[in-house]
């Protein structure tokens, strides 16, 4: 159970993190309708790839900040605006009309999908905040094994994510607006809430 706990993190952390319509997710979409179904899936190896270097990153720095209790306060500081910035990005993506971004290329979609994901600048930091809000919960230790482990999960869960969006394209592509406007709504919310709980234990 030590070990299936910090993957179930990582792979919800991903999963719930990338959900709403965004250039990622609904570029797998595009590329499945204009390349075929093997396209989006090569497109959502690529992409879930970066996701082991950026949450990789995450988790060394977090691994060090924890070991360094005399800092932990200000990363949990740090923590709260993170969670705050997440929760506005999500709030302007709701308020935006969604299209579907990106254009397609020729080329290897696996390529393609590394390029796109590498553009995420937001990715490391949230899994900075997620696998820290974890540890301080108890759920995980950022330490080997189990940061690897949490690591493995956050691929799985974006992979798994992104491979949704390409099974599944024809039917999100029809149902994408509504998807976007209320999923963005509900995550900028529970970013709020996760803000308010690690400002609680702050300076509580």
């Amino acid at each position: 159970m030590d070990y299936v706990i910090p993957l179930i993190v990582g792979f919800l952390a991903a999963f719930v993190g990338l959900i709403a319509p965004s250039m990622l997710n609904m570029t797998a979409a595009r590329t499945s309708i204009e390349r075929g179904r093997a396209d989006g899936i090569q497109f959502a190896a690529g992409a879930a790839s970066v996701v082991f270097i950026q949450a990789f990153i995450a988790t060394y720095f977090a691994k060090y900040l924890v070991a360094h209790p005399e800092v932990i306060t200000q990363l949990k500081t740090a923590a709260i605006f993170v969670l705050l910035g997440l929760s506005f990005f999500f709030y302007t993506q709701a308020r935006k009309k969604f299209r579907a971004e990106g254009k397609q290329k020729k080329g290897s979609s696996y390529v393609t999908g590394l390029g796109m994901s590498s553009l995420n600048m937001l990715a490391i930091p949230f899994y900075l905040t997620m696998a820290t809000v974890a540890e301080s919960k108890g759920w995980m230790e950022i330490v080997p094994p189990y940061s690897t482990i949490y690591v493995v999960g956050a691929v799985l869960g974006a992979f798994s994510l992104f491979a949704t969006y390409a099974v599944f394209a024809e039917i999100i592509a029809e149902r994408a607006a509504f998807i976007a406007k209320n999923i963005n709504y509900i995550l900028s919310g529970l970013f709020v809430i996760l803000a308010i709980a690690t400002a609680v234990q702050v300076f509580l």
